[in-house]
């Protein structure tokens, strides 16, 4: 079925946000505005030493000051489970899993470990309590480096983890990579560093719990982009109380990039001290604490060797990557590193011989899991800069390298040799040539070697990538690891008025989910874009669903809604032949209209389908009333987004400040539903992968103290330095949904921080410079080009 092409269909459209007005008018309600009758206030004390044993907890002090309705321990909450790994490295690999409690019991891992709760009146009470509690602490040496953390004699974290060793994973042809490593005409090896960020959303965590024991149920609301998922993992692992009696609600949520999906000890903790002072219990993450208690990403130190013919061509890659997973094991944090980042490790390119190995290891910092892109930066990182190693060794064009490697089109579905599901699709030459003539290419180049002659380091950088979205099937999920499913909910309710309701198990937090879903119902049903209600982000009324992140909300979200509102047709089409007396093959829906084919004067409208839905006066023989159907959309596949990005630098001789001159990017998400959101996903996502590139990165000194642990240490990227992004694209259907999308939220993380650190180390390629870790700060570049300087 088809929507009429005499009204202007929606989706294709540059619809603005239609959630905007309530969120920049300060209407939106955030973890912060929840504010419930008698509710106190929590604070948490959190060690100061990355590695200690707890001695003694002295809280008479703490207990007598003013407001304070409770001070509890970790021994107070034992019943309290340790919180699941929900992802552990799949069947037949070593896993020695560690997680946290809601407070330590008798050791601390990292700075920031919980270790005492006070609850009072106000927020400022809370605190004031707080600073008073007395903790003795015998001290333990600590580990923060993921490599030394293996190396003997290091300080041990866990009994149950040798040499504090997560998990070993592996994948490929290790044979065959060697043997090819073994025969390459060349054959170069770099040690690469992806150094550790913290998410840093506009809205930090909170968590709210309200116990009724009345009812024995539980209420949370919850910075979470997976309210569904929460209350699983609160339920059958953490605190052993039904399902049906806990609900979870997710307001507005300022932003979450990866960072609120998982389960955080605060969360089953309100719920206990609700419990326990028979009140609602509210605790909210100051900006600080986020630096060290919610999760970080990335940290990666990683061995490559790739081997090539002197034509470019890539005959074999070998990866070793120790990935850092702090402390504990957060929800799903191996599978970070393995699936989504040691099964993409090859990127675009058709390499016969890859094989990768990773060691997940414990140190003495704040868990590490899923940040904007979650392993699929880490793995675009070093293969693009592999393919320009290969570049700039054998002095060829890193644009023709790139060509000579890519997976042909003709391959697709194509299997990388890494476990991962087979690429949906692809088209990459026509996204780089793109780029290239959007760029102007040839004509930058002679512009780059006429600056070099006047002293000026000016660099072009490329990275093209691709990503696996929308990650399912269930099936395959799970045996990777993922104890659970992945497929997404909608439901689609028809009032008796017209208007539609979408109910959808996504979560939206800036993804535009209340104007895409519009779109596309609207479309489909020929119903008024303004009569259409998208709702999200409570258990207790939305169908069980998986939530938001690795842009999935549309490559299954989206073709769940897209199964809901068929069933619809089909019950309208069944509906309008029953009323019209006419064979149900008859029956054309074309603007929200039921007609005859050949007498479109015997018609309904979508208003009085709906009444006679609703009504049940004259229905088919055994239908039930209402327009109002569920769906749960499992997916074949994953779906594949790729493109190609271009950055431009100039690296100031003096200060090693680099500036971004300009930035070019191909992207190809399969069909777009809305082109005004994904150009902003796709900026957003630049600006934080630059932000990776030259800014950010999170220290711990040897000690594990978190040195960057405010703003004023942890740099972000201001606007001021970012260029106007000069966005484009291609179009690759996808055959996975219905849709043909394939997922752009996280394009722009994935491709910009190797387009940029591409661009860098073209610009200094006169000064022998072959690659400088992230961040590529004034400091660190300067520092760079001086030794560089003295080598020459």
């Amino acid at each position: 079925m088809t929507v009429s092409e005499t009204r202007k269909d929606l989706v294709g459209q540059r619809l603005k946000r239609r959630e905007d007005p309530r969120l920049v008018k300060g209407a939106a309600r955030f973890m912060d505005d929840i504010v419930l009758p008698g509710m106190a206030h929590a604070a948490i004390l959190r060690s100061p030493h990355a590695h200690a044993r707890i001695v003694s907890i002295d809280a008479s002090a703490a207990r007598a000051m003013p407001g304070v309705a409770g001070v509890f321990t970790g021994r107070d909450m034992e019943a309290i489970n340790p919180l699941p790994c929900a992802f552990p490295v799949g069947r037949g690999f070593e896993n020695n899993i560690n997680t946290p409690r809601a407070l330590a019991i008798d050791e601390v891992h990292w700075t920031g470990d919980g270790v005492a709760v006070v609850v009072a009146e106000t927020v400022a009470q809370a605190r004031d309590a707080m600073d008073v509690i007395q903790v003795e602490y015998e001290v333990l040496p600590a580990v923060v480096d993921a490599e030394l953390a293996t190396g003997e004699g290091a300080p041990q974290l866990h009994e149950n983890a040798p040499n504090n060793i997560a998990f070993k994973w592996n994948a490929g042809d290790q044979a065959g990579t060697e043997t090819a490593l073994g025969n390459g005409e060349i054959v170069l090896k770099q040690r690469l560093r992806n150094q550790r960020l913290i998410p840093t959303p506009l809205e930090t965590r909170g968590a709210t719990g309200d116990y009724n024991a009345g009812t024995d149920e539980y209420t949370f609301w919850l910075s979470s982009q997976a309210p569904h998922v929460h209350r699983l993992l609160l339920a059958a692992f953490v605190m052993g109380h039904p399902e049906e009696k806990i609900r979870v609600i997710t307001p507005d949520l300022g932003g979450g990039f990866g960072a609120k999906i998982f389960v955080y000890p605060e969360y089953p903790l309100v719920g206990w001290l609700s419990k326990a002072l028979n009140r609602p219990v509210k605790w909210t993450e100051g900006r600080a604490e986020s630096h060290s208690a919610t999760t970080h990403g990335r940290d990666h130190v990683t061995d490559i060797q790739v081997a090539a013919n002197r034509d470019g061509k890539i005959t074999g890659l070998h990866v070793k990557t120790w990935a850092n997973m702090g402390g504990y094991l957060s929800t799903i944090a191996p599978g970070v590193a393995t699936t989504l980042y040691g099964r993409m490790v090859s990127g675009v390119y058709d390499i016969p011989n890859v094989y990768c190995e990773i060691v997940g290891t414990y140190t003495n910092t704040g868990m590490v899991d899923a940040y904007r892109g979650a392993g699929r930066p880490e793995a675009t990182y070093l293969v693009e800069r592999a393919i320009d190693l290969v570049a700039r060794e054998l002095k060829l064009d890193p644009a023709d390298v790139r060509k000579v490697n890519f997976i042909a089109q003709e391959s697709f579905p194509y299997t990388n040799g890494l476990g991962m599901l087979p690429y949906d699709s692809g088209n990459y030459v026509p996204a780089l040539d793109k780029a290239l003539k959007n760029l102007g290419y040839s004509d930058l180049r002679a512009e780059q070697e006429t600056l070099r002659k006047q002293g000026k380091h000016l660099g072009i950088g490329f990275s093209s990538y691709v990503e696996v979205c929308g990650v399912a099937p269930s099936a395959w999920i799970n045996a990777e690891g993922w104890g659970a499913a992945l497929w997404e909910s909608a439901n689609v309710k028809v009032h008796l008025t017209g208007k539609v309701v979408v109910t959808t198990g996504a979560l939206p937090h800036g993804q535009g989910h209340e104007t895409t879903f519009a779109q596309i119902v609207s479309d489909r049903l020929g119903v008024a874009y303004d009569d259409i209600i998208v709702e999200w982000g409570d258990t207790k009324g939305t169908p069980f669903g998986y939530g938001t992140y690795g842009s999935r909300s549309l490559t299954v979200g989206g073709a769940a809604v897209v199964n809901s509102v068929e069933k619809i047709r089909d019950k309208i089409k069944k509906i309008a032949a029953h009323v019209l007396e006419v064979a149900e093959t008859d029956i054309e829906l074309n603007d929200g209209v039921a007609s005859v084919t050949g007498a479109p004067d015997r018609s309904l409208s979508f208003a009085e389908i709906a009444l006679a839905s609703a009504t049940g006066f004259s229905l088919p023989a055994g239908m039930e009333p209402y327009l109002d159907e569920t769906s749960y959309y499992d997916p074949p596949n994953c779906t594949f987004p790729f493109g190609t990005h271009i950055a431009v630098v100039e690296v100031d001789a003096d200060t090693g400040k680099v500036d971004l001159k300009r930035y070019v990017a191909v992207d190809d998400v399969g069909n777009v539903i809305n082109p005004l959101i994904v150009d902003g996903q796709v900026q957003g996502g630049i600006v934080q992968g630059i932000g990776q590139a030259l800014y950010e990165g999170a220290v711990y000194d040897d000690d594990g103290q978190l040195v960057t642990g405010t703003l004023m240490d942890y740099a972000i990227p201001h606007a001021s330095q970012m260029v106007n992004m000069e966005l484009d694209r291609t179009v690759t259907v996808s055959p996975v949904n219905a849709l043909g999308v394939k997922g752009a939220g996280e394009a722009g993380t994935i491709a910009s921080a190797p387009a940029v650190v591409n661009a860098v180390i073209d610009a200094l390629s006169p000064l022998g410079i072959k690659h400088i870790d992230m961040p590529l700060s004034a400091p660190r570049v300067w520092a760079a080009m001086q030794e560089a300087n003295e080598r020459n």
